[in-house]
């Protein structure tokens, strides 16, 4: 992590977050070698966020002082072998807490005793101390891979047209869901048959085997994930497509679309490129018509609008809507704040990813994982027009203050339930103008 030390409205959870990971595979199963209170944490913070068997219903240890004492193996081991006779399960994944993090059970070994008889299960050093959950999301999957995928010996590359999607981390992105079937469903109009690895779209542990098939991968986040694409660019030498932001709205999606169908056809990818470019323009044009839908009230409603936007998210959505928004709402990128901690060998490139939104204005970011910090520094800030903050449902009383609209689509939303919502795409975009104007329009008497 690259800041230490008390912070306030976290907006991200400690490295055993990452359950919310084997939660969103379907039949996939995290055991916690951890105290108590972990999974309560994390189904408090998350929400809604159960799956199969998560948060406060995760099989757990409990360990206890006793297990610090004398170690708390013993109790795993029956914990794991009850969970298989209780659980239905296609996938087990140990993930450690800070308490057996710091005694140091043989976690791997154990797990090896259970892979000798059969079982599906893989181990992952999740301590909280170690890291955040936008990492130990990487540390989740890499393990997978590693422990489960690689057992299969599926032979690299041999699917021409498979890839590995990389993308929203579920639960932590509220659109997970939404997100990765957009992206499947954008990708197989060109022609690209996408394992998505998570959510109820895509094929369980058969597409995790399936991973070393793919010919190459997509990467999109400006940070996170990048070590799951490394991973797997060393382990089976495939090459990654890599858009740095989550694609919003017609100008981003068409980018990302031929960036990857001229990665595809570099890669050998048997693909007609001219009924992929005939389903981008298609996609682009049923795009536009919405648009031009609006004029009408964005005629009526000129001066009553928003021009002006703070962003409180992590660097993937403040980047990707400060561009659609500027670009395509017309609403201004003013001071924006990065959350998710990004470490800071990423944060320049970051930083030159949002300035380039604009050759004519300067847009101010600020990586600040500290979000009550953040809001001390919006609150001293004077624009003219009316303005809107998106963020968490930690910034409602904020904009009430500030007299702004305000649209909650970062972690915790308490004020907004999303269930299958997308903001990726050409469609995606469509809905974060309906999301913004909906608000909007809701103020008025």
């Amino acid at each position: 992590m690259s800041r230490s030390g008390l912070i306030e409205q976290e907006r991200y959870t400690c490295a055993i977050g990452a359950l919310q990971s084997v939660v969103a595979i379907p039949r996939a199963v995290p055991i916690l070698h951890s105290g108590p209170g972990c999974g309560d944490m994390i189904a408090g913070f998350f929400e809604r966020s159960t799956g199969y068997a998560g948060g406060p219903t995760s099989p757990c240890t409990n360990f206890t002082e006793t297990d610090v004492v004398f170690g708390g193996i013993d109790k795993l081991r029956q914990i794991i072998s009850n969970t298989y006779k209780v659980l239905d399960t296609d996938l087990q994944v140990v993930l450690t807490g800070c308490t057996s993090g710091i005694v140091g059970d043989d976690i791997g070994g154990l797990v090896e005793e259970f892979k000798e008889e059969g079982k599906p299960i893989v181990s992952v050093e999740t301590a909280g101390f170690k890291c955040n959950n936008f990492e130990a999301h990487s540390l989740v999957v890499n393990a997978i891979i590693d422990q489960y995928s690689d057992f299969y010996g599926t032979k690299p590359r041999t699917e021409k047209n498979r890839v590995n999607l990389i993308a929203s981390i579920p639960y932590q992105d509220a659109f997970w869901k939404g997100n990765l079937v957009e992206y499947k469903r954008l990708l197989k109009g060109l022609g690209i048959d996408a394992n998505i690895l998570f959510g109820p779209y895509c094929g369980g542990v058969k597409e995790w085997q399936n991973i070393p098939a793919a010919n190459f991968n997509i990467l999109v986040s400006p940070w996170y994930g990048k070590p799951i694409a490394d991973n797997l660019a060393s382990k089976y030498e495939q090459p990654y497509y890599w858009y740095h932001h989550i694609p919003i709205g017609a100008n981003q999606a068409e980018e990302f679309l031929y960036g990857v169908l001229n990665f595809a056809i570099e890669n050998e990818a048997e693909i007609d490129e001219e009924t992929a470019k005939s389903f981008i323009e298609r996609e682009s044009k049923a795009y536009y018509e919405e648009i031009d839908n609006l004029a009408t009230f964005l005629l009526e409603f000129r001066y009553g609008l928003p021009n002006h936007v703070h962003i409180l998210h992590d660097a993937g959505y403040v980047a990707a809507l400060s561009k659609f928004l500027l670009h395509e709402v017309g609403i201004i990128p003013k001071e924006q704040f990065v959350t998710d901690n990004a470490p800071l060998e990423f944060q320049e490139e970051i930083r030159a990813n949002i300035a380039a939104t604009s050759n004519k204005r300067e847009i101010k970011v600020y990586f600040e994982p500290d979000a009550g910090a953040a809001q001390d520094m919006i609150r001293k800030l004077s624009h003219s027009g009316r303005g809107l903050i998106i963020g968490s449902g930690w910034d409602k009383e904020l904009a009430k203050e500030k007299d702004y609209d305000f649209l909650s689509a970062a972690l915790p939303t308490p004020y907004r339930l999303v269930l299958t919502s997308n903001y990726c795409g050409f469609t995606g975009g469509l809905r974060v103008i309906e999301d913004i104007y909906n608000t909007v329009l809701s103020t008025y008497k």
